[in-house]
């Protein structure tokens, strides 16, 4: 008699005579749910990391979110166009393109640059081989120096210029679009708040226009 527990078949042996075969069935329950639990938790698991994945990801675009709330439309960054982008007549493109984002121009002047002002303008990398040549190349003619405000005009500035190596900035950037040699890149612009304010003080002493445009077809608010 098969054990409590246990359930039978008959199934034919090689001599043809039937033989009784018991089964097991918590044994055959524990190894379906084994078979089951081997398959389904690999699947909860990726399904939990996913889940968390994309918490944090909704988590981070909340926090740049407010900060491109917090960011304050009266931000400032200094542009320059340096003496190779004044030669090749790129004044007039460099100008509408920070126009037609809609950013608001607060000052402007067109100068030969002291040695001291590029010198000091250039003080954090004066222990470069480059500085020197770098000077030499911002007081060699003209450049057009100009200040520009709006909501996150820094980082937004940064990425209308493009990055310093020209072959490296995407096209539509100016400097994607109009240089190939980094020693001659044609416009300058500030890394970060901080900096734009060292810089605009800098170059803009006297300090700057004071009538405000009409900003609400910029600004929802």
């Amino acid at each position: 008699m098969p054990a409590v527990g246990c359930h039978t078949i008959r199934v034919k042996g090689v001599d043809g005579e039937g033989v009784d075969c018991g089964i097991d069935r918590p044994s055959a329950y524990k190894a379906l749910i084994e078979i089951l639990f081997a398959i389904i938790a690999p699947l909860l698991l990726l399904l939990l990391l996913a889940s968390l994945g994309f918490a944090q990801a909704e988590s981070q675009i909340c926090t740049v979110d407010s900060q491109l709330c917090k960011m304050s439309n009266t931000e400032q960054t200094f542009i320059m166009i340096k003496p190779d982008g004044v030669a090749r007549g790129l004044v007039g493109e460099v100008i509408k393109r920070f126009e037609q984002k809609g950013y608001y121009l607060r000052a402007l002047k067109m100068m030969n640059v002291p040695k001291e002002l590029a010198e000091e303008h250039y003080v954090d990398l004066s222990s470069k081989p480059f500085y020197p040549g770098l000077c030499n190349y911002i007081v060699s003619g003209p450049v057009v120096a100009t200040v520009w405000e709006g909501k996150g005009v820094v980082v937004t500035g940064r990425k209308l210029v493009g990055a310093t190596n020209p072959l490296a900035s995407e096209p539509g950037s100016i400097r994607g679009d109009f240089c190939i040699d980094v020693g001659r890149n044609v416009i300058h612009g500030s890394d970060a708040v901080e900096s734009a304010k060292r810089e605009i003080g800098l170059w803009f002493p006297e300090g700057l226009a004071t009538n405000k445009p009409e900003l609400k077809w910029v600004y929802e608010s």
